[in-house]
Order: structure tokens, then C-alpha cells, then sequence
């Protein structure tokens, strides 16, 4: 009986956590930011009053806004990520005993786990530091948003950096919402025992 318990509450730990990393991952990729810009974008429009000038202040309160969140998003990420992978391999002995082997059931779960968890690392550990707010601290410098006629060879050179850096942040992010829908989806056809 005690036995049947803990693999319950282990059952229901990696459930629970399954679904908090997936909302998460959804609601951030696909809901928080468009809410957010929207938001922002009203807000400045009231204080400014000029829709010329509210499109950056907008645009520099979100990227700001972006800049405190993220981080702690891919914290999250990696933390539930690390959680359902230590929980899947630990219900699943055989991962560690065919890791080499991802066509085995249970061992293409734990790779779509770690992909979750090394591409929210690669954002957090490598995307962010280089995407910080050198671009804010340019156009002050400048007097002149990043997107005005004549902003500097540094300017246009640091919006190609940065567009380049959004994308890759953006397919890593996507990437882990696929794996954690492909685990999901897993779980809900095959159950946490698997075939």
C-alpha cells in the first residue's frame, strides 16, 4: 500500500508539473506579450497624446517590461523543466539504461524534456545577456529611436545583432513549447507508464 501511494503522489507531481510548465510556456509565447505591447501601447497614447511619439515609448516600456520578465520565465522554465525530468527518469529506470537510444518510448520523452530545459537555459544563460539594453542606452546616447532616419552605422548594426538574436531566442522558445506539447501529448495518450 505505501509503495502504491508514493507512485501516486509521483504520478500526480510530474502531472502537476507538466501543466504548469506548459502554461507557462503557452501563456508567455503566445498571450502575455501581445496583452502586454497592447497595454502599454494605450497607456503611453493617454499620457502622451501623440501617436507619433507613443509607438516608442510604448515600444521602449515593453522591451524594458520584456526585459525584467523574461529572465524569470526562463528561470521557471528550467526549474519545472529539471523537475519533470528528474521525475520522468526516476519513474522510468529504463531512460538510463537506453539514454543512447532516442526511438525507445520513454527515452524520447526525457530528450523532449531536455530540450525544454537547455533551450530556456540558452535564452537565459546566452540570449539574454547579449540582448540587454544596449539598444535603449544607443538611442539615448543618439537622441533618436532605433527606427528614425540617420541613426548611426552603430544603431543599424545592433538592430541587425538584436533582430538576429530575437529570432534565435524565438525558435528556442518555440522548440520547448513543442516539446513540452509533444510530452503532453504523450502523457495523454499513453498515460505516465507509457507503452
Amino acid at each position: 500500500m505505501p509503495g502504491s501511494l508514493a507512485c501516486v503522489s509521483r504520478q500526480a507531481a510530474v502531472l502537476s508539473h507538466e501543466i504548469e510548465a506548459s502554461d507557462t510556456a503557452l501563456w508567455v509565447t503566445f498571450f502575455g506579450g501581445v496583452i502586454a505591447f497592447r497595454t502599454l501601447r494605450m497607456y503611453s497614447t493617454e499620457i502622451s497624446g501623440q501617436a507619433c511619439s507613443s509607438g516608442n515609448t510604448a515600444r521602449q516600456m515593453f522591451g524594458n517590461l520584456q526585459h525584467k520578465t523574461f529572465p524569470i520565465y526562463f528561470v521557471i522554465s528550467m526549474v519545472l523543466s529539471s523537475a519533470l525530468l528528474t521525475l520522468w527518469t526516476l519513474s522510468h529506470p529504463n531512460v538510463v539504461a537506453h539514454i543512447t537510444r532516442p526511438y525507445v518510448a520513454d527515452v524520447a520523452q526525457a530528450y523532449a524534456l531536455a530540450t525544454v530545459l537547455l533551450g530556456q537555459g540558452f535564452n537565459y544563460f546566452v540570449i539574454g545577456p547579449l540582448t540587454s539594453k544596449q539598444r535603449h542606452k544607443l538611442e539615448k546616447d543618439e537622441g533618436k529611436a532605433y527606427n528614425e532616419p540617420g541613426v548611426s552605422d552603430a544603431m543599424k548594426a545592433l538592430n541587425r545583432r538584436f533582430g538576429t538574436l530575437h529570432g534565435v531566442s524565438s525558435l528556442a522558445n518555440l522548440g520547448s513549447v513543442i516539446a513540452l506539447g509533444f510530452h503532453g501529448l504523450w502523457i495523454g495518450s499513453f498515460g505516465l507508464k507509457g507503452k
